[in-house]
């Protein structure tokens, strides 16, 4: 089934997504924001999973990850799907800031999120919390 969404609709879908998921913890919200038959074709490990894989994936980072941001870079949209270029931050237990960077690619069919794909870059220390000058810039690109 397509979806009978506008490629700004489907940004500001994933953008919540993200914001609700990941910022603000909301684990539960893929279940409302996904087709019951979702497949994460690169979920925990790298192995595909669905709804269920993924909700546990991110209850697991929250607790390993209790300061968890994630800020989306860019985004694109076109026909069914949206790509993010989003950075992951947290401190890690000794206290040092991390990060690691991702594209994901989503897949809408109807008013939801079918299906996923994603890279990411191992963890690394990051840089400073506070958004940089082209961090702003690339913010104000994604909206």
């Amino acid at each position: 089934m397509p979806t009978n969404l506008t490629p700004g609709q489907m940004k500001e879908f994933v953008r919540q997504h993200f914001e609700d998921f990941v910022n603000k913890r909301n684990a539960a919200v893929i279940h409302k924001n996904m087709t019951p038959d979702f497949y994460d074709h690169d979920g925990p490990g790298g192995k595909s999973t669905d709804l269920t894989g993924d909700e546990q994936m991110m209850v697991g980072m929250y607790k390993a990850m209790p300061d968890l941001h994630l800020t989306i870079e860019e985004m694109i949209a076109e026909g069914d799907k949206v790509m993010c270029r989003n950075t992951w931050r947290w401190t890690d237990p000794s206290g040092k800031m991390m990060q690691f960077h991702g594209f994901v690619l989503w897949r809408f069919e109807g008013e939801k999120i079918a299906e996923r794909w994603a890279t990411v870059t191992p963890p690394a220390e990051g840089a400073s919390w506070t958004a940089a000058p082209e961090r702003k810039a690339a913010e104000k690109r994604a909206s």
